[in-house]
């Protein structure tokens, strides 16, 4: 059974409970899944209970409603505290109750949202800030593995076209994050990573702060390992219908970080980015489709 926000609360006070009440309890301790992302009332017609025996249990709990309770399930759900597999459960069932369609437009519209929240100011005061301190370091470790890796290999390949500022951290061979022990107080790691955070990158970011190297964190909580280590923080939404959290907004920001820091660096980066499609026209590495005849 997955681990659960109030499973030991619940299990203390079961056998005092009512029967329906223990119903209802007992759809709590089997679904934590069902409870952080479907609405009441479709959880009490799972559970063959009516609404308001649902809203008991949440008083008897110690909650003003069922909302707050859906809350703290939910919360634990974006923390990674029910895992993939009881995030997958939810993700089935909800795909079995509304459709493939309308699941593919939940997903669309929730990234939709994520990504427009990147347009709030407090959002784009920490990319400005985050992206002048990028610029301003000698060289730039870029640090992020699992499914935060494409976030900063796609940075790091953006920040090549200026040159070799970008240094990329990658443990596929055992010995890739080695290069970290070159970083100094003049250099930047940029790090990245969600929950279920990853230790690897977790311990590597620490050792890097201990050593005076500035950290910028691109991460999704407050409360995130990363926050406390790093000088700058910039927040992304990972929450998804699907059973794996959305890397699309971190994508986005590593985007946003790469067009600022060229930005900033004008004429210079200019001259770069055009040595840089010189070289690789010299390699023929693309196809490049002939003016005057229309892309396929």
């Amino acid at each position: 059974m997955i681990r659960a926000p109030l499973s030991d609360a619940i299990v203390e006070i079961f056998d005092t409970l009512p029967s329906q009440l223990q119903g209802a309890a007992r759809y709590l301790l089997d679904n934590p899944e069902d409870v952080a992302l479907l609405s009441m009332r479709e959880q009490a017609r799972r559970a063959g209970l009516q609404p308001w025996t649902m809203v008991r249990l949440a008083k008897r709990l110690g909650f003003d409603g069922y909302e707050p309770l859906r809350s703290l399930y939910a919360n634990a759900m974006r923390q990674g505290e029910l895992g993939f597999a009881g995030k997958a459960g939810a993700q089935l069932a909800r795909q079995k109750q509304v459709g493939d369609r309308a699941l593919a437009a939940e997903m669309i519209r929730s990234l939709s949202a994520q990504v427009a929240e990147l347009g709030e100011t407090d959002r784009l005061e920490s990319l400005v800030a985050a992206a002048e301190a990028l610029h301003a370091a000698r060289r730039i470790f870029c640090l992020g593995l699992r499914s935060s890796h494409p976030v900063v290999a796609h940075f790091a390949y953006v920040m090549s076209f200026l040159g070799e500022k970008a240094v990329m951290l990658d443990a596929a061979s055992g010995a890739g994050t080695d290069a970290i022990r070159l970083a100094t107080d003049e250099d930047v790691l940029l790090v990245v990573s969600v929950a279920p955070y990853t230790r690897t990158t977790v311990d590597l970011a620490r050792r890097a702060a201990a050593n005076g190297v500035p950290v910028i964190a691109l991460t999704d909580s407050a409360i995130s390992p990363l926050v406390g280590l790093a000088g700058l923080s910039v927040l992304i939404a990972t929450e998804s219908p699907s059973f794996f959290h959305t890397m699309a907004p971190a994508f986005i920001v590593g985007e946003v970080l790469a067009a600022l820091i060229a930005g900033k660096g004008g004429e210079g980066s200019l001259a770069a980015i055009r040595r840089t499609e010189d070289q690789l026209s010299q390699l023929d590495i693309h196809i490049l489709t002939p003016r005057g005849r229309r892309k396929a």
